[in-house]
């Protein structure tokens, strides 16, 4: 099967620096493909990338076609989705103010948001901004979900969250991803040894690995060359 999305020689300089370096990889039309690195490789960046956020050179193919430099809104209405790190909720409006803000298509499938997050419903009501942080995720990978989509890039979910909050995060994608490709930026390694089945390491602006997930995380001794962890 063709892949998804295409990078090849992505190239980011931002500020006078030079984040991304000719960044190359595939991202397989089903599953989870785990984009890893150190804090400040270009992970963010790249996703920022595909989704035409900053100005980039190289190569981004999304289902067969250059997409490269195209409005990021456009991307959106294609099905490329993004639930950035930072969430983004609007905390002065309820949850389903903010899910209903989110809303792209007639009938969108408040369905499958609420058989994944029970919880929103009970607290549709309730604003945005007095929501623990990891109700606020549940929020912001909810409004993706509320629209029909090709590939989620979803960058760190789980940061800053209860153990017992990732799992529910990592569970809920789990089950997401059988149903649509994900580009998940992760730093929590049981999170990623759960889900992954790609994996690609970015260095420095580069791309140092990739290939199975289960073949990274099993060596123990690159995964603390590249990622400054260890397997337990």
């Amino acid at each position: 099967m063709n892949p998804i999305l295409r990078v090849a020689g992505l190239s980011v300089r931002l500020g006078g620096s030079h984040i991304l370096q000719g960044v190359t990889f595939d991202v397989a039309p089903a599953g989870v493909t785990a984009l890893l690195g150190r804090n400040g490789a270009g992970k963010t960046t790249t996703l920022r990338a595909i989704l035409g956020e900053v100005p980039a050179r190289g190569t981004v193919e999304y289902d067969g076609r250059a997409v490269l430099g195209r409005a990021t809104h456009r991307l959106v209405r294609d099905g490329l989705a993004y639930v950035p790190e930072d969430r983004c909720v609007f905390a002065g409006l309820t949850v389903a103010e903010n899910l209903r803000l989110a809303e792209r298509v007639p009938d969108p499938d408040y369905a499958l948001v609420h058989e994944l997050f029970p919880e929103l419903k009970a607290r549709a009501a309730q604003r945005a901004g007095t929501l623990s942080g990891g109700q606020q995720q549940m929020v912001a990978i909810a409004r993706v979900l509320l629209n029909p989509n090709r590939l989620l890039l979803v960058d760190e979910p789980t940061k800053g969250l209860a153990p017992a909050v990732v799992s529910a995060v990592a569970t809920v994608l789990g089950r997401v991803a059988a149903r649509v490709p994900v580009l998940l930026v992760e730093q929590n390694l049981a999170v990623v040894r759960k889900l992954a089945d790609d994996a690609v390491v970015i260095e420095a602006g580069r791309v140092a690995w990739r290939g199975p997930a289960d073949e990274l995380l099993g060596d123990n001794e690159t995964t603390r060359s590249l990622l400054g962890v260890g397997r337990h």
